[in-house]
């Protein structure tokens, strides 16, 4: 991103940043204008798009984006195995993670394979007791239990010592993947777009768009071999699982570009008719209607689901996203809204505590924390909280019996995933991978001095992605009478919004404060109101306490630059909108 004055003239806001334009090209700009509003155009002309290609992303045809799964490394030869096992009535079993792309990944499965007749045999290891992806000892109970083939989901990648004792129990394993690994598996497949050889590029996946495309090739050679007609089994209609795939492709905060960000549209379509007992029995639970966004699905779906594999049962995800009875979805989902009442209150204690130790290392670039008895189901949480109050990565770990596991959380130009991967292999740490932004990771006691020593060799040259986290960059321009429902709309269009894909940021100057609040336990309450007289609703979420806040409220009567999100708010029929803050400046600055 070029640099160039500062927006507003805003150099240090009240959240200490400065603010910049973003830049476009002035013809790709200029031509757009043409046929879309100032705003939209320059959206558009932020992501590169010239007018036939803006057309096409904002009426997205999902069979135009849909990639062929044959371009994933040994799609072919999964496939081949899958239906080998349906054609010999071999008994399937799907091992899949805890959270929501692992549950998501394992129903999409369970859902396919069950329309088919073979209902499979869903496995998910207890995070206390087994910890991530396959062990030996699962492997053991499914050959125990007569399972012929093993279909891993979101994990397996890296489970070497587990695929050995499925070889040495001749256990055929299959492996849907998406986290980066440096060497093959041994198994009979392994389609992972972040392996060695894959030519795809289609890294951007989570593990249920893996998982789905591998249904798409798998449906497609069941139909032309005639397994559908000479078994007279209807085929499945793979659009009813897109909303698997959308709630995963958010959940996973995977870059909402190309089909993912189609995954995302056309999944929250699907969700939006509740058609699934399990999202249905969420959504009342959650007190949540439709129509969703992807807020719905990674701030009230997304931490229920994980919820279970946080602090309670690892399988209830799994179990709620595949039963098709809806009391038993409501029972699920009750118990899943409890368990996360409680992982909030275990990660209120564990952040108090890691954001007093956090404090001590101001001046590192990046931050490492432990602590003994902090349950390993909230480290990734307090991780990414840490990170968001500093603006540094941040590497979190809670220790039992010496033992630890953590999880890390990064900003943009610093892979936390590679750092983590190298010192598992210099076996610095006992265990770890994951991606740029998040990984998780597991050591002794014994080995945090030397972990700590080998991030901070690591952060050498970090200096440049660590400055540029103070820059807030602004995507167009408005006034509190531009912000209205009419732009609110024409922003929506550029969605769905998230990772890869950020919501825009619209730069209002010089709007006065006419009222400012404190509301709810943290949140700041505002009316910006224009030089014509248009008032503009507001909102700086959690924003009490904070220099934001701070300034927010000591503004009342004056005039400041604010940035931030305009949302479309339908509430008991009536439209408005409101503008949430990202962060403001005194207009004098």
């Amino acid at each position: 991103m070029e640099r160039g004055a500062a927006a507003f003239g805003v150099a240090r806001s009240f959240a200490g940043r400065r603010w910049l334009l973003k830049t476009v090209k002035d013809e790709l700009e200029g031509a757009l204008l043409r046929e879309y509003s100032p705003v939209l155009a320059r959206l558009l002309a932020l992501r590169g798009l010239d007018s036939a290609a803006a057309a096409d992303y904002l009426t997205p045809k999902f069979k135009t984006l849909l990639p062929d799964p044959l371009v994933l490394k040994d799609m072919d030869k999964a496939v081949a195995r899958v239906a080998a096992a349906l054609a010999a009535g071999q008994r399937i079993a799907v091992f899949g993670d805890y959270d929501v792309d692992g549950s998501a990944s394992a129903a999409l499965l369970s859902d396919f394979l069950t329309a088919l007749g073979t209902p499979p045999r869903i496995y998910i290891p207890d995070r206390m007791t087994e910890g991530y992806g396959p062990n030996p000892f699962a492997m053991r109970v499914l050959q125990a239990e007569g399972i012929a083939l093993v279909i891993t989901v979101d994990c397996g990648a890296a489970a070497s010592e587990a695929l050995q004792e499925a070889a040495k129990l001749g256990l055929d394993v299959v492996i849907l993947d998406h986290h980066r690994v440096e060497v093959s598996p041994p198994a009979c497949a392994h389609v992972n777009p972040n392996q060695p050889g894959d030519t795809s590029e289609l890294g951007h996946l989570c593990a249920a768009g893996v998982s789905f495309l591998f249904l798409v090739a798998l449906n497609r050679h069941l139909r032309e071999s005639k397994f559908y007609e000479d078994h007279d089994i209807a085929e499945p209609d793979l659009r009813l699982f897109l909303d698997l795939v959308g709630l995963a492709t958010v959940c996973d905060v995977v870059p909402l570009l190309g089909i993912n960000r189609a995954f995302v549209r056309f999944g929250l379509g699907q969700i939006g008719a509740l058609s699934r007992p399990g999202l249905a029995a969420l959504a009342d639970v959650a007190k949540a209607r439709p129509p969703f966004t992807p807020y719905h699905l990674g701030f009230v779906f997304g931490p229920r689901i994980n919820a279970g594999g946080r602090v309670g049962r690892s399988s209830l995800g799994t179990d709620l996203l595949t039963t098709r009875e809806p009391d038993r979805a409501a029972e699920f989902a009750a118990q899943l809204d409890l368990h996360n009442k409680e992982r909030q209150a275990i990660e209120k204690l564990i952040l108090e505590e890691a954001t007093a130790m956090a404090q001590s290392q101001a001046n590192a670039p990046f931050i490492l924390v432990a602590g003994e008895g902090w349950h390993p189901g909230v480290v990734g949480i307090v991780a990414g909280r840490l990170k968001e109050r500093f603006s540094k990565p941040a590497f979190v770990a809670g220790f039992e019996g010496g033992m630890g596991r953590g999880s890390a959380r990064s900003i943009p130009g610093i892979d936390v995933g590679g750092i983590i991967r190298a010192a598992a292999e210099g076996r610095t740490i006992e265990y770890g991978g994951g991606h740029a932004m998040a990984a998780g990771f597991s050591l002794m006691a014994a080995q945090l001095d030397d972990f700590r020593h080998f991030i901070e060799a690591r952060f050498a040259g970090a200096g440049p992605a660590l400055a540029a986290v103070s820059d807030l960059y602004l995507d167009a321009v408005s006034s509190p009478a531009g912000a209205n429902v009419a732009l609110a709309q024409e922003i929506a269009c550029a969605g769905p919004f998230g990772a890869g894909n950020p919501e825009p940021l619209l730069g209002l100057p010089d709007a006065l404060v006419s009222y400012a609040d404190v509301v709810g336990a943290a949140h700041v309450k505002l009316r910006l109101t224009g030089g014509d007289g248009t008032v503009l609703e507001a909102i700086a979420f959690r924003a009490v306490g904070t220099p934001l806040g701070e300034g927010l409220l000591a503004s009342r009567g004056k005039v400041i630059h604010a940035v931030g999100r305009l949302r479309q708010d339908d509430w008991n029929g009536r439209v408005r909108v409101q503008l949430e803050i990202e962060d403001a400046a005194p207009a004098t600055a």
